[in-house]
């Protein structure tokens, strides 16, 4: 009886010991993953491969207009009850307005002169964009000339199918006075 006491005891001493010990690397594990988590800020980052995304989605927009394939450019915007637009100081419409103006206005055009964006930024939080430019856009209607100076906003989202449209604003730029 005397040896059970002790060896008892040593074996719960024992089984203590282990156990703090596997609390304390359990412990160490979590410190060593909370110091490998890498902070990500969405206000001061600049997500270099999200603006070179975003950039080739741009293009491919001015691609589908250059090509006169409206089905493609409007593929561009994520259409919802969330998607907005202002234009033209007019009151805000949503996708159902959006969709028939790019059709009706972009599938008239003939020929795309001038597609440039100029001042363009590209402001990535994540998966979401805001870019800003001033367009400088000359396109023929037949034989007119429309030429489109606008501040404009798009709002991109990136979704399972690219980074899309979710909202839109234009606003006339300013002209420089001679």
């Amino acid at each position: 009886m005397k040896t059970k006491r002790p060896l008892a005891l040593l074996l719960i001493f024992g089984i203590l010991v282990i156990g703090c010990n596997e609390k304390e690397k359990a412990k160490e594990q979590e410190q060593i993953v909370a110091v490998e988590e890498i902070k990500i800020d969405l206000v001061n980052d600049e997500f270099p491969e999200a603006k070179k995304e975003i950039m080739e989605t741009f293009g491919a927009i001015a691609q589908s207009l250059k090509d006169g394939d409206m089905d493609k450019l409007i593929s561009f915007h994520a259409y919802s009850p969330k998607f907005t637009e202002f234009k033209n100081g007019e009151p805000r419409n949503g996708a159902e307005a959006n969709e028939t103006y790019e059709r009706e206005v972009f599938g008239g055009v003939t020929e795309v002169v001038k597609f440039d964006a100029k001042d363009m930024q590209i402001a990535v939080y994540g998966d979401v964009a805001n870019v800003t430019f001033h367009s400088d856009f000359q396109l023929k209607f037949g034989e007119d000339l429309v030429v489109v100076n606008d501040q404009i906003s798009l709002l991109f989202v990136k979704t399972d199918k690219g980074w899309k449209i979710v909202s839109e604003h234009h606003s006339p730029l300013k002209k420089e006075e001679s």
